[in-house]
Order: C-alpha cells, then sequence, then structure tokens
C-alpha cells in the first residue's frame, strides 16, 4: 500500500481501490490516477487513452502521450482539457538514452520531494455490451537540460502549488497552459543510470530503481 505521507500529499479524500507500489508501469496496464470528484480520489486508470467517441477498445487512437504544443489544437484532447483533467503520481519516471547501439535506461526523479505529479488527461469510454474504461495520457513538453542530454521529451510535471488548478473545473487560458506546460527547473532534478531489467515489464521491483 502507498503509505501514508502519499495521501497527505495529494490530499486524498476518498479511494475506490487498493493500490500498491509499482515499480515499472507499461501501457494498457491499470495504474492509480488522482481526480477531483468532490474532493480528491484515487482511481485506477488504464494507461493509454482510448477517447469515448471511438468504438473499439483497441484503436489506432489509444495514446499514451499528448504533447504539450498542440494539446488544445487538437479535438481529441481539446476537450478533454476542460474537465477531465488528473494527476498521475509518482515518485519517478524511466527514459532510455541511446549509446551506439543500445538504449539505456535512466531512472528521473526530484531531488527534495518523494512524490510529485505529471500532468493528465482521462476519458471514459464505454462499449454497447456495457464494458467501462477509464483511461489516460500524459502531457508531455520540450525536454529540460537534465532531460535533454537523455530524451528530447519529457513528462509535463507540475508544481506542487499548480497541482489544485489542474486539477480543478476551472477554464484555463493559453498563456495559463503555456505556464503550467512550462520544463521543470533542471536544477530540481537528478538523473542516473539503472538496470537494464527495466526493459521487461515482467520485472516490477525496487531494484529497478537502484542505480547501476
Amino acid at each position: 500500500m502507498f503509505d501514508s505521507e502519499f495521501f497527505r500529499r495529494f490530499v486524498i479524500q476518498s479511494q475506490k481501490s487498493e493500490i500498491s507500489p509499482r515499480y515499472n508501469i507499461a501501457p494498457t496496464q491499470e495504474v492509480p490516477i488522482v481526480v477531483n470528484e468532490n474532493g480528491n480520489k484515487v482511481v485506477m486508470m488504464r494507461f493509454g487513452l482510448i477517447p469515448s467517441w471511438t468504438k473499439e477498445k483497441k484503436t489506432k487512437y489509444s495514446l499514451i502521450n499528448a504533447r504539450a504544443e498542440t494539446v488544445a489544437k487538437k479535438p481529441m484532447f481539446r476537450r478533454l482539457l476542460g474537465k477531465h483533467r488528473c494527476l498521475v503520481p509518482t515518485t519517478g519516471f524511466y527514459e532510455w538514452k541511446k549509446v551506439g547501439s543500445r538504449k539505456v535506461p535512466y531512472f528521473i526523479r526530484l531531488k527534495d520531494e518523494k512524490y510529485f505529479a505529471l500532468a493528465g488527461l482521462w476519458d471514459h469510454w464505454k462499449d454497447p455490451k456495457g464494458e467501462e474504461i477509464r483511461s489516460f495520457t500524459i502531457v508531455t513538453t520540450k525536454a529540460n537540460d537534465v532531460l535533454s542530454e537523455i530524451h528530447p521529451r519529457m513528462p509535463v510535471i507540475l508544481r506542487k502549488e499548480d497541482e489544485g488548478l489542474w486539477l480543478s473545473d476551472q477554464v484555463l487560458s493559453n498563456k495559463e497552459l503555456e505556464r503550467l506546460f512550462r520544463p521543470f527547473p533542471s536544477g530540481l532534478m537528478a538523473s542516473y543510470p539503472v538496470s537494464s531489467s527495466v526493459n521487461s515489464v515482467k520485472n516490477d521491483t525496487e531494484e529497478l530503481i537502484t542505480p547501476a
């Protein structure tokens, strides 16, 4: 289970599912997401957005990322910017650096914060037979100085003081979105290489985030 610090950190008032720590998350898997539904709640969602209007669960429109530069322009994401914003809570994430013919995995975290949140968008899909799936995508932006050495893109990391705004129903102006989507300050982040064991989704233990 997540510790009490997690629930305090994200002001969780309710959770609908039992959740356990994860160290290796892949698309199509269900992970805990924070939404504001009469207070902050933790709900399980599928990683990889399934738009509500698509007919099939397995669709070419299933997306794990949404580019910050175009998220307010593309119809698929624009409608979600209204009342379907969510937090993707985490203690860190992986990126892969190309070194010669191979890709080396790195773990990226914040220096002084155990938990932080990525900006997410979610949707609710339902098929004619009654199956319902909540799914989400992570907004990405250009990499900061720390990440650019590893990968040209990075997830949008929300500043703690902006998490409430992102979870609210408030209509966000282009100026506000531009501010929220800026690359997180490099000086507050750290990265280090980890074992290639992370390349297999079958591996999901704390050892994965140990420096290689």
